[in-house]
């Protein structure tokens, strides 16, 4: 004889099998995402260690200072020519032309130019500064997912209580991920 009613919570067996033990032994504990976003806020790369993913400092820091090469390039750059262009308006025969080729309009091209990469290499060193962050907010909060390769796929039996009819019985199909 079958029951009226049924519950949706399994009972739990409680087993003295190792690998039920071992199973809890192996679940990671979830990493803290407030914690991991102001460390990586404080020190770049600090939230990746935090969350035991070490690997990814180096990136971030290979990122950091070939950007910063970038700045110093293009900002050296733009002294230059913003320097030629101060010399070629000035109206002192003494000093000569660094680049004799370009007229006023090629070395205001020029300036322009150099300033406009520099100022991007600052937008790029500010989107490299968000992305570590991000990148440690969003790993801590995925550090308690189950990425095991515990994929089962289970055929019960059910008992379904209906309002109009009584029971019903059936076969249920679980999927566990």
């Amino acid at each position: 004889m079958l029951p009226s009613f049924s519950f949706g919570q399994d009972l739990i067996p409680l087993e003295t099998d190792t690998t039920a033990q071992k199973e809890i032994v192996l679940k990671k504990e979830a990493k803290d995402p407030k914690k991991a976003t102001l460390l990586s806020a404080i020190l770049p790369g600090a939230g990746q260690v935090y969350n035991e993913k070490a690997w990814k400092v180096p990136l971030i820091y290979g990122g950091i200072i070939t950007n910063l090469y970038f700045v110093e390039f293009n900002n050296r750059r733009y002294q230059l020519f913003k320097e030629a262009l101060e010399i070629y308006r000035d109206d002192d025969e003494s000093t000569d032309n660094i680049f004799p080729n370009l007229n006023e309009d090629g070395l205001i091209r020029n300036v322009d130019y150099w300033r406009r990469n520099r100022d991007a290499c600052y937008l790029i060193f500010g989107a490299i500064y968000a992305l570590n962050i991000v990148d440690a907010l969003v790993d801590a909060h995925l550090s308690g997912f189950d990425v095991s390769d515990d994929l089962t796929l289970k055929l019960e039996p059910s008992v379904e209580s209906l309002y109009a009819s009584g029971n019903s019985i059936g076969l249920s199909l679980k999927l566990k991920f």
